[in-house]
């Protein structure tokens, strides 16, 4: 007798580095999105869809490892042969379709894109290969006021979600600023000999934060030990040229208009730095005139974010409040957003400038400092109200109360399982659904529903310590007239709904 062949099963496993997500966090997700959409569109931004494969040529971050394109980008080869991946970031993809569209397009071109991209990096806690960003560009206009209208926008948007203003900032400086001070120090951008000491000294400040001044100052000179005995060599400035760095990192504070001052008096001798100096006013000016002062939006020179892709301002918006890490300890949670100019990437495409600037904000990260800081307790995932079925042969009469709940606004659902009641419930409790409506023979008999509270009764469970006493109150559980469904539904879901969500 022939051995019977054994049947291949796929193992069921997600790949590295990326996650399903249930209705919940979805739900709170799209919430948020909500939110933020209407703040962008309020500024006159306009939605945009691209799509989800460029060429790599397109994307303009790829290195060749053999025959396959790499560096952090999904590459595959199509049927023509030619490498294509999925998206990088929403940026790249906008500079392709602006080069491709340009003459069809109104300019200034104003779009937002929310969506996924996705990162062939390796992952590790908090960090995933496919997570969402939402981005808002202007494209097509040199005026800073197009800068200080997205960082305004993006101190709305935080507002809107529930910070307050001594919780976050949006932080701004100037690549021209900084090319200005690398310039005396020779590393002069344009240089590339000095690529290595420039790139160092971009991280040296970039750690502010985190080492101090005095950490930055060792990473600028001879190098650094941590505590942990690990040594990082250092850009090998001398002592004037730390001073020189350490003064602009330094400059800030005491007002946008002082920190300006300073700036200016530092890059004195370099006309592009002095340039940059200008537009930072000029972005200043416009934060004040916006009406929206209030918002936490300042001059920082120690941002330091993406400088070999932006061309003059950059901008960074940032949480202050502290949260809980992984290893239980209390940290700033950091950027949420970013962006800046970058007038020279349309050009790939085109060969002459197209003037742009960007913001994107990282959602899922965003999402996750909201759930840290309970500003996302009005955002709370409800289910459906759920219709429990007691008699299959007559299913229709539990459909015409989900049809009557539906046409009322109400999200319902029928039971279309094969369970009993008990099952029913549990069902529904699964699907957090707020009230269950049941109709059994002897509700039908007397024209009545009975509606179960499961809010309610999650909340009195845990107060009521027998069922002497559950039994002798049940105030999660009522019996109504079959005619006041719809009515008595709502007013239980009203009960549980907070002040200024609908």
């Amino acid at each position: 007798m022939a051995k019977k062949e054994k049947k291949f099963r796929p193992k069921a496993r997600l790949p590295r580095g990326f996650r399903d997500q249930f209705a919940a966090d979805v739900s709170l997700r799209l919430d948020m999105i909500d939110r933020i959409r209407t703040v962008y569109e309020h500024y006159g931004f306009d939605p945009l869809e691209t799509s989800s494969i460029e060429y790599v040529e397109a994307l303009g971050k790829f290195l060749p490892d053999e025959d396959r394109p790499m560096g952090g980008v999904f590459g595959f080869q199509d049927d023509d042969e030619q490498w294509v991946a999925l998206r990088y970031d929403l940026t790249a993809p906008l500079a392709r379709l602006v080069a491709e569209k340009y003459d069809s397009l109104a300019k200034p071109f104003r779009r937002y894109q929310v969506g996924p991209v996705w990162r062939n990096e390796k992952p590790g806690p908090g960090r995933f290969r496919e997570f969402y960003q939402f981005d808002a560009d202007t494209v097509g206009t040199p005026l800073m006021a197009a800068d200080a209208e997205l960082c305004v926008m993006v101190a709305e948007t935080l507002a809107t979600l529930g910070l307050g203003p001594d919780e976050f900032k949006v932080r701004v400086n100037n690549r021209k600023v900084l090319n200005g001070v690398l310039d005396a120090i020779g590393a002069a951008v344009d240089a590339e000999d000095s690529y290595v000491k420039r790139l160092t000294v971009l991280r040296a400040i970039d750690k502010l934060d985190r080492l101090g001044a005095g950490g930055v100052r060792d990473l600028l000179g001879k190098g650094r030990l941590d505590e942990s005995g690990d040594y990082t060599d250092g850009a090998g400035l001398e002592p004037a040229q730390i001073d020189l760095v350490m003064g602009f990192v330094e400059a800030g504070g005491g007002g946008n208009a002082a920190v300006c001052a300073r700036l200016a008096e530092l890059v004195k001798d370099q006309s592009a730095g002095l340039d940059g100096v200008r537009e930072l006013e000029q972005i200043a000016e416009f934060v004040e005139a916006s009406g929206k002062a209030n918002q936490p939006v300042e001059i920082d020179p120690s941002v330091v974010r993406g400088l070999e892709y932006y061309t003059g301002p950059v901008y960074e918006a940032e949480l202050t409040f502290e949260v809980t890490n992984e290893k239980g300890q209390a940290v700033q949670f950091g950027s949420v957003a970013g962006g800046g100019r970058y007038d020279d990437l349309v050009s790939r495409f085109k060969g002459v400038q197209v003037p742009a600037t960007g913001i994107s904000i990282g959602v899922d990260r965003l999402l996750s400092a909201l759930i840290a800081r309970g500003a996302l307790e009005n955002f709370t995932h409800r289910g459906p109200v759920v219709v429990l079925v007691m008699d299959q042969d007559d299913i229709g009469r539990y459909q015409q109360m989900v049809s009557e709940l539906r046409n009322a606004g109400v999200r319902a659902e029928l039971y279309l399982g094969g369970s009993g009641m008990r099952a029913q419930l549990k069902y529904a409790d699964k699907r957090n659904a707020p009230v269950v409506v049941i109709e059994g023979e002897d509700e039908r008999a007397a024209a009545q529903v009975t509606l179960k509270d499961l809010i309610l009764g999650a909340e009195l469970s845990a107060e009521i310590e027998t069922s002497e006493e559950w039994r002798k109150g049940q105030p999660a559980q009522v019996a109504v007239a079959r005619g006041d469904l719809v009515a008595q539904v709502k007013e239980m879901l009203a009960r549980h709904t907070p002040a200024g969500v609908s």
